[in-house]
């Protein structure tokens, strides 16, 4: 397993997310999507890194395709869309090592709602995964439901799957989906750009969890924690799934 390391991410714990230049792109025209890697819809530049990227792909009427950028810049990428629709925006990465404290580990456990509390009484070591989702439409797409494109699973290891149409559905249902099926009692937490209200709620015993979410730009994130095979040399893996969009 080939193993990277961006100084844990910044700060452990901190939430990754695509951010695209505009949630509403007009046809035929070329928009960035950069990483970003912070705290209440609120980061610095991840820039792109073969050593870090698993995959990065865009999906859309056409089909799906690698999003291209340049190595070690910011925006990680570049996409068009050639036609009026829907597109998701997606980016998985390879594996990270990250060794902290107890005591940051327990914080991490407190402020991600995972449960049960692991009781960690060494130095905690472990390999992060990173998968992040973007939503953009055009115009006249935004006012479609937005369903095959983006509620069609991806296939991660841990992965957030919207059930209704995300950019105008109220409530939003989505799913939890941990290697491929459904994750209860997980905590889903939206986070508004505009002024970084949240709203929380777990996963019930399908997987799915409901949001009322009012019009704007929201963060979906939703994080999960299991053992490590055996031959992994670390003890966890972190999951991390994000999901970001306009309504």
């Amino acid at each position: 397993m080939a193993l990277t390391s961006l100084v844990a991410m910044r700060v452990f714990a901190h939430d990754f997310w695509i951010e695209p230049s505009t949630f509403r792109p007009a046809a035929g025209t070329t928009f960035t999507a950069s990483l970003r890697v912070g705290q209440d819809f609120v980061g610095d530049a991840v820039p792109r890194s073969a050593s870090l990227m698993e995959s990065f792909t865009v999906r859309d009427a056409k089909g799906e395709r690698t999003v291209n950028g340049f190595e070690n810049q910011d925006p990680a990428g570049y996409v068009r869309l050639e036609q009026e629709g829907v597109a998701l925006i997606a980016y998985r990465s390879k594996a990270s090592l990250l060794e902290t404290t107890p005591a940051k580990f327990a914080q991490f456990l407190r402020e991600e709602g995972i449960t049960p509390f692991v009781e960690q009484t060494a130095v905690h070591r472990e390999h992060f995964y990173r998968y992040a989702k973007s939503i953009v439409a055009t115009e006249s797409g935004a006012k479609k439901p937005a369903m095959s494109i983006v509620t069609r699973p991806l296939n991660y290891r841990l992965e957030i799957v919207p059930v209704t149409d995300p950019l105008n559905a109220s409530p939003l249902e989505l799913r939890v989906l941990f290697e491929q099926k459904p994750l209860a009692g997980v905590l889903v937490v939206a986070i508004a750009r505009e002024d970084g209200a949240r709203v929380e709620t777990r996963t019930d015993a399908r997987g799915r969890a409901k949001l009322v979410l009012p019009r704007g730009a929201w963060l979906v994130k939703a994080v999960h924690l299991v053992p490590a095979p055996k031959a992994a040399g670390v003890p966890w893996d972190s999951l991390w799934a994000s999901l970001t969009f306009q309504r």
